[in-house]
């Protein structure tokens, strides 16, 4: 995998918004997958700032989401429909129509997520994935341990991460799903290019496994080293435990231009 080291969140936006305007400049048609919370909110605000500028076309870019809350209303404001339509659908002048993503109401949970790996297929797969990791190296909400070859489902949320959550939830864990389908780590190594940007001191040790650790489900993260274009942008912080960092900058210092990420 390639490993980019930028100087912080904002520069990390940026360098990852260009790569997708790129991709949309090819491939105008192209499906983007996108990730709720606050790390790659940088990119959806660089895009939109390309949007608006009228540098980028977005009028035909697809959007596929990476996870979903399950019982949880689609217009609920916390639903990760809704969070992604307020945070990237509107600000790129996406409409609804354009949108693809698991149905977490549905009465056949396990049938919903083998329809969505269906959809994913039949819209010709994933151009590019955005993915974020957590301090203990899951992505998505495939949590340590999970199966590396697995498949869109259903996983239930550890305590700790409805704790984290309740603050999107008026502060009650009672209102937090207990249950998400998620893709699986083998649905998200079928996109073609996959993104991750890590930012914090918290994620040095989670980003220092996926990228220098061996490939184990204990850090699902580092399944990105199985894919042929695999690319991580870190800030200072979120790279200060990797050995090889001096090399990574080496590495970028010298790509050709041309090649982008």
């Amino acid at each position: 995998m390639e490993v980019v080291i930028v100087p912080d969140a904002k520069a990390g936006g940026e360098l990852i918004a260009e790569a997708m305007a790129q991709l949309l400049g090819r491939k105008p048609d192209a499906v983007l997958g996108v990730a709720t919370g606050s790390t790659p909110l940088p990119i959806y605000a660089a895009l939109a700032a390309k949007v608006r500028a009228g540098s980028v076309d977005t009028s035909r870019a697809r959007i596929a989401q990476l996870d979903e809350y399950v019982g949880l209303p689609a217009e609920h404001p916390e639903s990760y429909r809704s969070v992604l339509r307020r945070e990237v659908l509107e600000p790129l002048g996406i409409g609804m129509a354009a949108f693809m993503g698991p149905d977490g109401t549905a009465e056949d949970v396990q049938g919903a997520c083998e329809a969505y790996d269906a959809a994913l297929a039949e819209a010709g797969g994933v151009d590019l994935q955005l993915l974020g990791i957590g301090t203990d190296g899951h992505i998505g909400f495939n949590e340590p341990c999970s199966s590396l070859a697995s498949r869109t489902r259903i996983k239930t949320l550890t305590e700790q991460t409805r704790v984290d959550n309740a603050r999107f939830f008026d502060g009650d864990i009672e209102q937090v799903p207990h249950h998400v389908i998620t893709q699986g780590i083998g649905t998200i190594l079928e996109a073609r290019h996959l993104v991750l940007l890590a930012t914090g001191e918290g994620k040095a040790d989670a980003v220092a496994a996926t990228v220098e650790g061996p490939v184990a489900a204990v850090c699902p993260a580092s399944a990105l080293q199985l894919h042929p274009h695999a690319t991580v942008v870190v800030d200072e912080a979120a790279a200060s435990k990797l050995k090889l960092a001096d090399y990574f900058r080496h590495t970028y210092a010298n790509k050709p231009e041309w090649q982008g990420i």
